[in-house]
């Protein structure tokens, strides 16, 4: 059943990483939005949320024998864009109940899909070659437990493939930005979306009070990763975090 109450409000978007119900709270938000949720990315980004996906699939340089899992992959874009690649395995995995009946709503029989929680993963370790997450990390009550599970189901040698929002490093793109994030978008998304959870006031305030691309990029080494990159796109509006399990 979709959520139609208020989810975030003045009080837990203070500081929304901090809210002890928060992974409640999120599914909720996005079981509510699922509906509109491709449309209004695709206007918000102006149609670049395609091209930051494309960009991290070149990254990852998939192959035919690839494995690959999309955690967090809510209605299936960036499955979509890995499966065009054609590997040997794509599977999404997210624990929006909607989300994932909006992803296999395709006439399609790839990806598979797997409803789970992105901290329990349901795979032995060493299942997958890739692993992705497209604008979900931030979504994490415990992020180091996440970073973990992508790490545990990675073959050694594995590649990771984060795509997530930051903040541009340039005081006047950065101004323009969180303006637009802040202001702009929350409203007119809130409007075509007919978002009563508060998901589109919740998006700015979860970028901004979010870590660092370099406290990140340590987490990622913290829990075994190597060779850690992070790669801007849009003015740093955008980053590419790319990894490696280190080979045993």
């Amino acid at each position: 059943m979709r959520e139609t109450g208020k989810i975030w409000d003045e009080n837990n978007l203070r500081s929304p990483h901090d809210v002890p119900d928060k992974a409640k709270r999120v599914r909720a938000m996005f079981d509510s939005i699922a509906p509109t949720y491709e449309l209004i990315n695709s206007l918000f980004s102006a149609g670049r949320d395609a091209y930051w996906r494309r960009r991290a699939v070149e990254i990852a340089q998939v192959v035919q024998e690839d494995c690959v899992l999309d955690v967090a992959c809510g209605t299936g874009d960036f499955c979509r864009a890995f499966a065009k690649r054609n590997p040997a395995m794509v599977v999404g995995v997210d624990f929006s109940h909607e989300m994932l009946v909006r992803a296999t709503g395709r006439d399609q029989d790839t990806p598979h899909w797997c409803e789970a929680d992105g901290l329990n993963l349901p795979f032995a370790d060493g299942s997958f070659t890739i692993v992705s997450v497209a604008f979900g990390i931030r979504n994490f009550v415990d992020l180091n437990a996440g970073f973990s599970e992508m790490h545990r189901v990675l073959q050694p040698g594995g590649r990771l493939a984060i795509l997530e929002f930051t903040r541009p490093k340039r005081k006047l793109i950065r101004s323009l930005y969180e303006a637009y994030t802040n202001h702009v978008m929350p409203r007119l998304a809130s409007l075509i979306s007919q978002d009563k959870a508060g998901a589109y006031r919740y998006l700015p305030k979860s970028i901004v009070s979010f870590w660092s691309p370099e406290e990140i990029c340590d987490r990622l080494k913290h829990v075994g990763f190597d060779s850690v990159d992070i790669i801007p796109l849009t003015a740093g509006a955008v980053s590419i975090y790319f990894a490696r399990r280190h080979r045993q």
